[in-house]
């Protein structure tokens, strides 16, 4: 009889195939176009090139994973935040 452990790293986020969800739907998208293309334009070059482009594309989406790589901008909010209205005409000084 098979056993199951208890998974407890819940808090960490789901993972398939060693890729979060996000980055296993954009592995999915890659892997369903390059279906399309193999479909639409059958020969073995093009085969062999969705193939090569596929793993190539699994490996950096699981080394990125692994170092937990995020995309910081620098300017998320305004420095300033106020209610006043932009005078674009600068008549007056404030």
């Amino acid at each position: 009889m098979k056993k199951y452990e208890v998974y407890k790293n819940i808090r960490k986020g789901a993972m398939i195939w060693g890729l979060p969800i996000s980055l296993f739907a954009m592995m999915m998208l890659s892997i369903l176009a390059s279906l399309l293309v193999i479909i639409f334009s059958f020969s073995l070059v093009v085969i062999i090139v969705a193939m090569l482009w596929n793993t190539t594309l699994y490996v950096v989406l699981t080394k990125t994973a692994l170092k937990g790589i995020s995309v910081n901008f620098n300017t998320v909010f305004p420095k300033i935040i106020s209610n006043k209205k932009e005078n674009l005409t600068h008549y007056v000084d404030y």
